[in-house]
């Protein structure tokens, strides 16, 4: 599920703090008001979920998932694999 970040349109509010973040799915409407306050808010850019671990892949597994590995050879020269 997407995490959104919300802000009020106007004002501040001193039960929500004037912005919130919330997990929504994706097919739910477009939320209009604040669930705590009823103000009206509006969707921020927010940042989104990534995988804290990444694993680096070698040339072996990146041929297995179809794509193709170049090995450098020259300047500005490469090489299919």
């Amino acid at each position: 599920m997407p995490l959104y970040k919300y802000e009020l349109v106007d004002g501040n509010c001193q039960v929500c703090g004037g912005e919130f973040e919330l997990r929504r799915p994706v097919d739910r409407p477009e939320l209009k008001d604040c669930p705590i306050c009823r103000k009206p808010v509006r969707k921020c850019v927010a940042s989104f979920n990534t995988p804290k671990v990444f694993k680096p892949v070698g040339p072996a597994e990146a041929r297995e998932h179809g794509f193709k590995v170049y090995k450098k050879v020259g300047s500005g020269e490469y090489e299919l694999q």
